[in-house]
């Protein structure tokens, strides 16, 4: 009688993303987020490897860890095959922030934004399945779209109406969710989707729409500071120091291993609030002034009313949720020295 063989024995399997003293490759790594999280991981005792192609990024968010023994930077687009296949093949793990984001993108170019981010989701997820290593994919608190109020992780996603440019971006980050989710059941390897929400703080620009340090600037300048639409419509912000620890805490978290998990705060603000708050605390006597959504973005871009999160699985999971003052982030965003958003890199990367 013959019987069958025994199934061959599978590779041990971390029981969350992050380990002690891994190899992590931070895709966008030289971004807003990316850089705080690349800062954080090297805190914690990782080899890091940043890459990215610069588009939106840039070298000198780096500046303070550029000759950190632990750190590699490359510029390159993880959007490439076979650059995103040699990345994961010499990491133990993979934190994905490439990718195109902010409102002004969108509203310009609303077919590449989604070609960008699609493709280097695609390449990326699929890259580290085939290393066989696990995945913190960033998502976008964007795929609720009009949903209920707090958006709640269990809650379908509601990319939008195809006719409206908005719901481009949405609709490639709720794509790249169920393909991290795929890859990783079928290689066998864990992942975590992270569904950021408004994220502020050192080193985000208000070149493509961000509304918090476009309020800065304009306090700073003595110019009016423009809201648009009403200013009725609330978000909720964190800073980005929470919420690169929240994110880091998460991989290394085993209950969060195939979760979708909301990270941000749910300290909730109305725009014109903000802008008034900015105004405030900069001694400023500029003007507040409202534009129509329709003067600024073109026909069919909407506003959501709410962005609001869920925070109890977040806070389940890992024991806390950012939760850092409005008034502390405005106040450490106006005794930072302007920069200006369009200077070319100082730094050469290697790598």
């Amino acid at each position: 009688m013959l019987l069958p063989m025994p199934p061959r024995p599978s590779p041990a399997l971390p029981a969350a993303v992050l380990a002690p003293g891994m190899r992590v490759a931070v895709t966008g790594g030289a971004g807003f987020l990316g850089s705080h999280v690349v800062e954080e991981l090297l805190r914690r005792g990782h080899r890091v490897h940043a890459v990215d192609d610069l588009s939106a990024g840039s070298v000198q968010n780096l500046a303070a860890v550029a000759t950190h023994p632990r750190l590699r930077v490359t510029v390159a687009s993880v959007a490439e095959a076979a650059t995103a296949q040699v990345v994961c093949a010499a990491a133990d793990a993979v934190l994905h922030f490439a990718g195109v984001v902010g409102v002004r993108r969108l509203a310009d170019d609303p077919l590449g934004v989604m070609q960008a981010n699609q493709r280097s989701a695609e390449c990326g997820v699929a890259a580290a399945a085939a290393a066989r290593i696990g995945v913190l994919f960033s998502s976008s608190s964007e795929v609720y779209g009009r949903g209920r109020v707090p958006f709640a992780e269990d809650e379908p996603v509601r990319p939008g109406v195809p006719e409206g440019p908005r719901g481009s971006y949405a609709c490639a980050k709720a794509y790249a969710e169920w393909l991290a989710f795929g890859h990783a059941a079928r290689a066998g390897t864990p992942v975590v989707v992270a569904r950021l929400f408004n994220t502020v703080g050192p080193r985000q620009t208000g070149a493509h729409g961000m509304v918090l340090p476009r309020f800065v600037q304009q306090a700073r300048a003595g110019l009016p500071l423009t809201v648009y639409g009403d200013g009725r419509q609330t978000r909720c912000f964190a800073h980005v120091g929470d919420v690169a620890r929240a994110l880091l805490d998460l991989a290394a978290a085993p209950a969060a291993v195939g979760r979708i998990v909301n990270v941000g705060s749910d300290d909730e603000i109305a725009v014109r609030a903000l802008a008034e708050l900015v105004r405030a605390r900069a001694g400023s006597r500029s003007p507040i002034e409202t534009m129509p959504l329709a003067a600024v973005f073109p026909p069919g871009f909407e506003d959501v009313p709410r962005r609001v999160p869920a925070l109890a699985r977040l806070r389940a999971t890992i024991g806390w949720a950012p939760a850092r003052p409005m008034t502390a982030i405005v106040d450490e965003l106006l005794a930072v020295p302007h920069r200006d958003a369009t200077a070319p890199a100082a730094m050469t990367a290697s790598g």
